[in-house]
């Protein structure tokens, strides 16, 4: 599961807005916001392309955005 409030802590951090990643997904902002809040599940190549846009670069810190077993 995704830990929704360390992603929202990195999409805030970068000043990226949700429009325009999602647009880099190749999804809508409705879909990005789903798959933020764990309402669906993000693709292994939209978790690699996040942590491209986020400079996410510590794996595990990837595993603890993207692959926490609890999420706040």
């Amino acid at each position: 599961m995704t830990n929704t409030t360390l992603l929202k802590e990195r999409i805030q951090e970068s000043g990226l807005r949700h429009g325009f990643i999602a647009k880099k997904l190749g999804i809508g902002t409705a879909a990005l916001t789903r798959k933020i809040n764990n309402r669906v599940e993000f693709k292994a190549s939209e978790i690699k392309a996040l942590c491209v846009l986020l400079g996410i670069t510590d794996p595990a810190e990837r595993e603890a955005v993207f692959f926490a077993e609890k999420v706040a």
